[in-house]
Order: structure tokens, then C-alpha cells, then sequence
């Protein structure tokens, strides 16, 4: 079986939910704590063993790009005071992975930004991250998710029990148990459905291990909700067994994870994060609980 090495991570989006700050900046540069949102999911897929990563741009994104590249006259300016520990911070950065760009050209969605990766990935089975979700490095989704692929030779995707108010909000999946309580079969697959009409309460993460054959696929995937070529259709057909795909079962996700998808969100993985730092937590918890008291004291 081809071993997964290749990681692809969609950032074409217009991040029009940050207005103004996006207006500028790519939303995935939005920083969390000291490091944009989409270092932290590059680290992610490299902690995995993806050390191949191919980002799908959009216009105005040329940040992106930067964060990853050699800046010479910085490292110099911090070599030159001493400054080791800022010098090696700035560094990681651009040493992380073998990292390659593509534009999405038209926006039609995510399973139309996908496809755009087929000529770099070719024939072999990759992983597809989404910058909204960061997943805690101290509980590992990813290669979990790439074990699940290569025992079953099926495409895999990350799913989170969420309340069924929010199901709205997601991707929904209909699903049967495995002999693995933390792993089911997918039977079907719904784009944001209405809580009366969702088929459960296992919303699909942003975390996909998908075999190739989702790019023949992809070619044929009518405009779905919202008129986008959505990944979730592709995903459905696939989950069918159609040309012998081996189906799409769930990797069911009990861990930590961080939703930087809308401000408010973006504002508690900030917090959190940052609460659970050695160098930052001790003194923010302390700030927090004060801070926390006041309001209960008024």
C-alpha cells in the first residue's frame, strides 16, 4: 500500500466573517497566540508524517506564502543580537516542510479547491486539513487517521459528536458501528442539515485521509448547497463503494480541539491555548479567574 506523504490544506477562502482584519490579511495568518492558525495545522500534518504539503491559494494571499519562506534580514538582525530563542522560532517556520502553492481560480467550493490538487498528488492517497479546526498535538487525530486508511484501504474522515442544535452548522453523518467503538462505517452523508432531519449528531471535522479515485469523482460532482462543488457530495459517492473506492468510515474524536471558524470561537481557542502554555498559562489563568470574579461580584 502507498504510504500517505502528502498533505493538502485549502486556504482559498475569503475569511469574509473577520471583516475588516481580513480584509488585508489571509484569515489562515490570523495569529493563535504567537503563531498563525496555519502554522499550527502544517505542524499537524508533519507530526503525522506528512512532510509533503501543497496549499490551494486564492488572490491576495501572498502571506502565506512568506510565513514559509527564508526572511535572510531578519535572521540575520536576531543572529546579530544574540537573540537565539526568536531566531529559532523563525526559522521552524521555514524548515517545517517541503511546501508547494497552487491557485484555486474560481471559488466553487470545497471539493472544486480539492480537485485543484490532483496533478501534485497524483495516483496516491492524501490527507486534506482545514485551517478552521486545530486539533491539539497531545491528541493526535491525523495519524490515527492514516492507521484506520491503511487497515482498511478506505477513505476516512474525522467526525465530532456535537450538540444537536449545532448539527446545522456541519456536515452530518449516517453511520453503522465497527467493532472499534471509536470507528464507523459512513452510509451517508448530509451538508449542514436541519436538526429535525440530520441523520445524527456526528458532525464531519475538518480532517479527511482520501483515496485518488475522489478526483474522477470530483470531475462529475454537480454544484451542490450553496451552488459549490462540495466535498461532502464526493465523499457520499465514495462512501457507496462506487468503483470500488472500499467505502468511508469515521474516526469518531474525543480529544481537544479548537474552532477558530468565527470570531467568538477564534476569540476561546486564543484563550485557551494560551491557558495551557508553560510560559503564558500560569499567569492568564490567574488574570482570568480575577478577571471572571469581577463579573460575578457586579
Amino acid at each position: 500500500m502507498t504510504k500517505i506523504t502528502k498533505a493538502v490544506i485549502p486556504a482559498a477562502g475569503l475569511g469574509t466573517r473577520f471583516l475588516p482584519a481580513t480584509k488585508a490579511l489571509p484569515k489562515e495568518m490570523l495569529p493563535v497566540v504567537d503563531k498563525p492558525a496555519i502554522q499550527y495545522v502544517v505542524e499537524e500534518a508533519v507530526a503525522a508524517g506528512l512532510d509533503d504539503v501543497l496549499v490551494i491559494l486564492g488572490r491576495n494571499k501572498n502571506a502565506l506564502e512568506n510565513h514559509f519562506d527564508r526572511v535572510a534580514e531578519l535572521e540575520h538582525t536576531l543572529e546579530q543580537k544574540g537573540d537565539a530563542a526568536k531566531l529559532g522560532r523563525v526559522q521552524e517556520s521555514s524548515a517545517l516542510a517541503d511546501i508547494h502553492y497552487v491557485r484555486q481560480g474560481d471559488p466553487k467550493g470545497l471539493g472544486h479547491a480539492v480537485h485543484r490538487a490532483k496533478k501534485h498528488v497524483g495516483d496516491e492517497p492524501f490527507a486534506v486539513l482545514l485551517g478552521d479546526d486545530l486539533i491539539d498535538e497531545r491528541d493526535p487525530l491525523l495519524s490515527r487517521m492514516i492507521e484506520e486508511h491503511d487497515r482498511r484501504d478506505a477513505t476516512i474522515i474525522a467526525l465530532l459528536e456535537v450538540e444537536p442544535d449545532q448539527i446545522h452548522l456541519y456536515g452530518a453523518a449516517e453511520v453503522e458501528q465497527t467493532d472499534d467503538p471509536d470507528v464507523v462505517r459512513v452510509t451517508g452523508l448530509v451538508e449542514k442539515p436541519d436538526a429535525d432531519v440530520a441523520p445524527s449528531n456526528l458532525a464531519i471535522i475538518g480532517r479527511y485521509v482520501i483515496k485518488p479515485e475522489v478526483f474522477g469523482i470530483l470531475e462529475h460532482t454537480a454544484p451542490g448547497k450553496g451552488g459549490e462543488i462540495q466535498l461532502t457530495d464526493a465523499l457520499m459517492e465514495m462512501a457507496n463503494d462506487v468503483e470500488g473506492t472500499g467505502g468511508v468510515y469515521g474516526v469518531v474524536f474525543r480529544g481537544r480541539r479548537y474552532d477558530t471558524g468565527d470570531k467568538l470561537d477564534y476569540i476561546k481557542a486564543v484563550v485557551q491555548i494560551a491557558a495551557e502554555r508553560p510560559d503564558l498559562g500560569s499567569d492568564l489563568r490567574a488574570w482570568l479567574a480575577s478577571y471572571v470574579a469581577g463579573f460575578e461580584q457586579s
